[in-house]
């Protein structure tokens, strides 16, 4: 049973956070949740490394004096789930928008898929996706894309230790990465398209792991709060 003394002095929540909730909106529900639970007035609640909307999968959350380590888990490696569908882009590179241009898929074939992979192991350059919460001249880069306005954006070096191809059928390429902090696996999904010579999008992604921390091990937010009424 926990106190409002264990939240305040640091806790390390794992969360599965559901499709369409941004990391934000996790950490805000958890913190008024926390407080209403035992009545008090301020409390310190962050996450290790955000999801986007249309990603679910685990969240690391901090309370308490334990946000001093979130830079920490931030930098940890992570894996990731999820699928690619070859054949068309986004300007999101994800779901987020629409589809914007369609491209040929005759050529590709599994042999191809599974061979482009390697392209893509050890450190690489990756450009992050315009429509991303980086910021830039004090504004988000995805303010700018919004606005349609055009922006310079530099590459970064990023780590992926692995990368495997769970299934290739009908256009759609599920796959399973690990890699460094920093790895937009919406940009990956985009340049492995242009790679193939086509294009491709995400259209699901989940996140497994960070470091040691596993989703398995997570609860969902619903469970979090029905745990807390028990407190």
């Amino acid at each position: 049973m926990k106190t409002a003394e264990d939240f305040q002095s640091g806790q390390i929540l794992l969360i599965d956070k559901p499709l369409h909730w941004t990391s934000f909106q996790v950490v805000n529900k958890l913190r008024w949740e926390i407080r209403q639970a035992f009545n008090i007035k301020k409390i310190k609640v962050g996450h290790a490394g955000t999801l986007d909307p249309l990603a679910t999968g685990l969240l690391v959350i901090c309370t308490g004096k334990m946000t001093k380590q979130i830079d920490t888990f931030q930098g940890q490696e992570k894996e990731y789930t999820g699928t690619f569908v070859i054949g068309s882009t986004t300007p999101s590179y994800d779901l987020e928008t629409e589809i914007n241009e369609t491209f040929s898929t005759q050529h590709i074939n599994k042999e191809l898929v599974f061979e482009t992979t390697k392209q893509f192991i050890g450190e690489i350059e990756q450009l992050p996706p315009v429509f991303s919460a980086i910021k830039k001249d004090g504004k988000r880069l995805y303010e700018f894309a919004r606005a349609g306005e055009h922006v310079e954006i530099k590459s970064r070096k990023i780590n992926i230790s692995e990368f495997e191809i769970t299934r290739f059928e009908n256009n759609e390429v599920d796959f399973r990465v690990v890699c460094s902090k920093s790895t937009y696996i919406r940009s990956l999904a985009n340049d492995f398209g242009k790679t193939l010579n086509s294009g491709a999008h995400l259209s699901v992604l989940r996140r497994t792991r960070i470091g040691d921390f596993k989703v398995e091990n997570a609860h969902s937010i619903d469970d979090f709060i029905e745990n807390l009424k028990k407190s």
